[in-house]
């Protein structure tokens, strides 16, 4: 055990919580949220302290509630193993970076999530709606903070522009070096809280910021971005479960290079909800808004009421999701397909057997 023990109830243990695993859990095993995963191994705070443990069988990610016990016959000293996870309140899913067709989970039983975004230089508009579609999809509440806006030479224009695409989010420009907008972004924030971003947007520096404590020593290393590029370093490397004033905690992740969609058709819709209340209008309910008469969206573009580059991010996320929903059916398919034929193959055997 950890000699700086943390009681379980920093990390979000509620009675909720304690319900549902009195219900769930198997005999001989104690609650426990897992702080990091690595390697098929995990990092997990138990009401006496925080426990190694072997992941088991189940995909983990950072912020799950777990059910875990002593492996007896260990030759690792204190070793435990997750025995079960318990239903997640939600998850932040991207499509796989490695490619395959599933999903992969970045955060569990996430509360808010901040988008991080530089805003000293070219700000991404594209890419914050492609993380205002995750955020919205895992259930969470999302925050856009604008950060190192005391470097930032057109502050309040970059503001207008992100709020203008991000209907029903909290927008906000913050500085984590001169402190500005940092009580206010610590007031919106609730519960378990994720930081979402490419690197260099300052993502360990706001974190560091939210978790200052009385020693003022930073939590997680920060890197200079390059002069070049204005790309971060990667200095977190893994996600990372930290407790923080409140009650609350929160989640510092890698940066994103690819944010790809997965089964992420809600969170699509409400990121843009003024292209869905015009779809709704249109003629014909298979419209694919591209030529077809009596397309309400087609007439709003005409008109100037909606922005061509967001109607081309709508579509093109729209296809992507549409895309990676696809592939997940065709290898469910195929996964049915080599049942049937085992059982098949298990039946013809058991059929010769009793002709002999």
């Amino acid at each position: 055990m950890s000699e700086n023990s943390t009681p379980l109830t920093e990390y979000g243990w509620n009675a909720t919580l304690s319900n549902t695993f009195t219900a769930l859990a198997p005999p001989d095993s104690v609650p426990g949220r897992v702080l990091r995963v690595d390697r098929g191994r995990c990092d997990v705070a138990i009401a006496e302290g925080t426990v190694r443990a072997l992941s088991g069988s189940d995909p983990l990610c950072t912020g799950d509630w777990v059910a875990v016990a002593e492996l007896r016959d260990s030759r690792e000293p204190e070793m435990h193993t997750v025995t079960s996870i318990l239903p997640r309140s939600s998850s932040i899913v991207r499509s796989s970076a490695s490619g395959k067709s599933e999903g992969q989970i970045l955060a569990a039983n996430v509360d808010t999530v901040v988008i991080a975004t530089a805003s000293d230089g070219d700000v991404d508009l594209g890419r914050i709606e492609r993380l205002l579609a995750l955020a919205w999809e895992s259930g969470a509440t999302p925050v856009i903070a604008l950060t190192k806006s005391d470097a930032a030479h057109y502050i309040s224009d970059t503001l207008t522009q992100v709020c203008a695409i991000a209907p029903g989010a909290t927008v906000l420009a913050v500085s984590a070096e001169t402190n500005e907008g940092m009580d206010v972004l610590d007031a919106v924030l609730d519960g378990t809280v994720a930081i979402l971003g490419p690197s260099g947007a300052g993502k360990s520096t706001l974190a560091n910021a939210l978790l200052a404590d009385t020693t003022g020593a930073d939590r997680l290393e920060t890197g200079r971005v390059r002069t070049g590029d204005g790309k971060g370093r990667h200095t977190t490397v893994t996600r990372e479960l930290i407790p923080f004033s409140g009650g609350r905690t929160l989640i510092d992740t890698p940066g994103l290079r690819g944010v790809g969609m997965w089964n992420a058709a809600e969170g699509i819709d409400k990121t843009f909800p003024e292209i869905e209340e015009l779809i709704a209008e249109c003629r014909f309910s298979d419209c694919a808004h591209n030529s077809e008469p009596g397309c309400a969206v087609l007439s709003a573009l005409g008109r100037g009421d909606i922005d061509e580059r967001r109607l081309a991010s709508y579509r093109k996320l729209q296809r992507e999701n549409a895309w990676n929903a696809a592939r997940s059916d065709a290898r469910l398919q195929a996964e049915r397909t080599r049942e049937i034929k085992v059982i098949s193959r298990q039946l013809k055997s058991h059929y010769r057997g009793r002709d002999r």
